[in-house]
């Protein structure tokens, strides 16, 4: 049975991220230290348990701190322009640039409190125990008053299971509405950067019309404020703008936002890698006998389930992997930016990808205000972050990231940012 664990496991390599994997295995010693026979425990005093536990938490903050330290030093190494040679580098091959330092002790503290992980003697710190840690440190340095030298002044979301669950809608009875508008009262942007591809503005409005209406409703935001709702649709392909006007979303020009490399694009090339797409993916419908069909769009192409039917996790992620492979060694594909991706219950290959939608909102801003908005001042939220098949992965060339896994952990993630925006008003958030 290990074995076949250990064989799984390593076939899985692209759902899994190197560095909480790391960070995990530090963990382990801590724990196993303090691991405790359940025959003793039914012995031990209040007072030695409370000690045990108080031992536990040094141990575990002093390896955050320790982690903390490294995160420094690579961002150091990383804005002198040699990311390889840091500590963290050497240890963790994989790891990615960082924007900002990360308090990861206090993040530690914070969770430590709600997820009792120090308390624990059976179960070890987890994969998610770590990842939402890491979310609070990063949310942290953003927006405590301690931490303004990396001020935060643009959030992007995913929109499916992260602002509602796969493929519903945001609903104007949705908690997280509560926050997002405390959020545009701090002057902060709100980005939605999602896949869903339309050219008009009316399927977006109708995904958001809960935050629509609460941004229409609203008493507490000027005008100005409202405006600092935007829409990237799929991936980076459709810009659009709450306008007070219009008491709904305006698309704008991509002569206002188009990136500079986006313009060297070839519509030859394109059409090219959207016409190869969709023909592995007939192919893999064809392979693989999936009750499936094709949807083209101008910008993307996809792989639905017929009416009736369903697609399993297997089969979707057999798919993503193939037609990546596939794509990475076609010519084309290598002249522009395009992801792969699995949806939850489809695949789509877009042109494009979130990294340039982010850094699309962060260029349309700075147009429209003359403010200078770099990765530091942006993060992040969505679902998929593993390192194949997963859109929000390439965001994290462009922003700092919030790995979060339901609608339920978005909520608590930005009822943390509005507390630490206004600490003043922690007792009625």
């Amino acid at each position: 049975m290990s074995s076949r664990y250990r064989v799984d496991y390593h076939l899985k390599e692209h759902r899994r991220d190197e560095f909480i994997q790391w960070i995990k295995a530090l963990l382990a010693t801590p724990f196993v230290l303090y691991a405790e026979n359940p025959k003793v425990s039914l012995t031990i005093s209040c007072g030695q348990e409370e000690r045990v536990n108080r031992d536990a938490a040094e141990r575990y903050a002093d390896i955050f701190q320790d982690l903390e330290t490294l995160v420094a030093e690579h961002l150091d190494m990383c804005v002198a322009g040699q990311p390889n040679m840091s500590r963290l580098s050497q240890l963790v091959p994989s790891i990615g640039t960082f924007f900002t330092p990360l308090p990861l002790k206090k993040a530690f503290h914070i969770q430590d409190k709600i997820r009792g992980i120090s308390k624990r003697r059976l179960v070890a710190p987890s994969f998610n125990d770590i990842r939402i840690i890491l979310n609070t440190a990063q949310a942290y340095q953003l927006a405590a008053p301690c931490c303004n030298n990396d001020t935060l002044k643009l959030i992007t979301f995913d929109g499916d299971i992260t602002l509602y669950d796969d493929g519903k809608n945001l609903e104007l009875d949705s908690k997280l509405l509560h926050y997002m508008i405390e959020i545009l009262k701090s002057d902060i942007y709100i980005g939605i950067v999602t896949a869903a591809g339309y050219t008009a503005a009316e399927k977006y409005e109708e995904r958001l019309q809960g935050l629509i209406s609460a941004v229409k409703q609203s008493s507490d935001l000027t005008d100005e404020q409202k405006e600092h709702l935007l829409v990237m649709g799929g991936e980076a392909n459709y810009l659009f703008q709450y306008k007070g006007e219009n008491a709904g979303l305006k698309v704008q020009d991509p002569d206002t936002w188009i990136l500079n490399d986006m313009k060297d694009w070839e519509f030859s090339d394109i059409e090219a890698v959207l016409d190869f797409g969709e023909q592995n993916l007939r192919d893999l419908i064809e392979k693989l006998d999936m009750p499936a069909m094709i949807i083209r769009k101008p910008r993307a192409v996809g792989l639905i389930a017929k009416s009736g039917a369903s697609l399993n996790r297997e089969q979707l992620e057999e798919c993503v992997l193939r037609v990546d492979h596939s794509l990475r060694i076609f010519p084309p594909a290598s002249k522009i930016k395009w992801c792969a991706f699995n949806g939850g219950a489809d695949v789509w290959i877009d042109i494009g990808d979130k990294s340039l939608g982010v850094q699309i909102l962060q260029k349309f801003i700075g147009n429209q205000t003359g403010m200078h908005i770099e990765p530091k001042h942006t993060l992040h939220v969505g679902d998929q972050f593993a390192s194949v098949g997963s859109n929000d992965y390439a965001s994290r060339t462009a922003a700092t990231t919030a790995w979060i896994a339901s609608p339920l952990e978005t909520e608590m993630l930005l009822k943390e940012i509005v507390t630490y925006l206004q600490p003043v008003c922690n007792q009625s958030l």
